[in-house]
């Protein structure tokens, strides 16, 4: 008799399959290499079905022959335009085509290079305000991730929104939005494995886990110089090294 894929209890199995059967999802399945339920294979096979039927809609059409006639309509439309002496409308579509060929990469490659700019801009002023806390330089790459999902430029500065990437986030006050300042300092009680502990003493603050209760361990700056450790975050992490560099 052949195994049947699914029981809805263990007291349907028989007895000497019961090793074969694993729960899953409120129901014992087979457990086998391979094996799919009649479900999911009702849903593929269904699923096929529809893409090929809405493939067959295109069977003989020549997409050149499509652009053709397009091209041709367009052409058509324009000899009328003209004969009503619509000439200027006809300039002026012409004219917004080619605009909009040269235009689309533009604004393209304007919006990724303003993205880019963006993520920068944002990276060191996270690190230089986090640097003060006492950031990790390996936690940059955490830090920095976690700062372009909360923050955006707005007029130039770090401006914290809400998960809807629309509203505004308050700052302590409930009425200005939050600063960078401010959400490092919150990250600071949240995520402390991303800071230094402080490593001197008497130190500012009262072992509230606050911002006084980190020191700087950032190799490029003056107070924390060291050549060492310098020239193996340059070898392992370039692009951290100039971060660290920017926020010395």
């Amino acid at each position: 008799m052949p195994l049947k894929f699914k029981y809805q209890t263990k007291q349907e199995i028989p007895a000497e399959h019961q090793p074969f059967y694993v729960e899953r999802d409120g129901a014992w399945t087979l457990d086998a290499d391979g094996v799919v339920s009649q479900t999911k294979l009702d849903e593929f096979r269904q699923n096929n079905i529809t893409l090929t039927n809405q493939l067959k809609k295109f069977e003989g059409i020549d997409p050149d022959a499509v652009r053709q006639l397009a091209d041709e309509k367009r052409k058509l439309e324009e000899a009328a335009q003209i004969k009503a002496g619509e000439v200027d409308k006809v300039v002026a579509a012409r004219l917004k085509a080619e605009l909009d060929k040269v235009h689309a990469p533009v604004v393209a490659e304007r919006d990724a290079l303003h993205g880019r700019l963006t993520a920068i801009q944002i990276d060191q002023a996270v690190v230089s305000e986090a640097t003060k806390r006492g950031l990790r330089p390996t936690a940059i790459p955490d830090i920095t991730s976690r700062a372009r999902t909360n923050f955006k430029l707005v007029n130039g500065v770090p401006q914290a929104f809400e998960a809807d990437g629309q509203t505004a986030r308050m700052g302590k006050d409930g009425v200005s939005p939050m600063t960078l300042a401010e959400w490092v300092d919150a990250l600071v009680s949240d995520a402390p494995h991303l800071f230094e502990a402080n490593a001197g003493s008497g130190a500012a603050g009262s072992g509230s886990g606050g911002a006084g209760n980190r020191s700087v361990r950032n190799p490029f700056r003056k107070e924390t110089w060291n050549l060492t450790e310098q020239m193996k975050i340059q070898k392992t992490d370039p692009q951290l090294a100039a971060r660290l560099k920017a926020a010395a």
